[in-house]
């Protein structure tokens, strides 16, 4: 199944997570094959990092990092950006191409 929403888009989450419920935020990345976005500043995680030593002499510092983890594409719905709504999305086709159009207020979003 194609993946309507596409890196750039402002998605809002609708479920998941309490503390991340109703959140807005930018997709960095999308994963179709295995149905995941990746928003900015939403999910965060903490990975703790050891040190290691790299070529030259160089080392990779020890410390926690922190990065944004996957959501699963059904919990995120996209934002128009006419309406500012969250909204489902249709596709018009025709001879210039296939646009997708807010379901709210029937404006291109592309």
């Amino acid at each position: 199944m194609r993946v309507k929403i596409r890196k750039g888009d402002t998605v809002e989450v609708m479920s998941g997570r309490f503390e991340e419920k109703g959140k807005r935020g930018e997709v960095i990345n999308v994963l179709p094959e295995e149905r995941l976005v990746v928003v900015q500043g939403i999910n965060i995680r903490t990975k703790h990092q050891k040190q290691v030593q790299m070529r030259q002499g160089r080392n990779l510092d020890p410390g926690r990092i922190k990065f944004e983890g996957p959501l699963s594409i059904s919990n995120v719905m996209l934002v128009c950006p006419k309406c500012s709504q969250p909204t489902r999305i249709s596709v018009q086709r025709d001879a210039a191409g296939s646009h997708r159009v807010c379901k709210h207020c029937q404006a291109f979003i592309d």
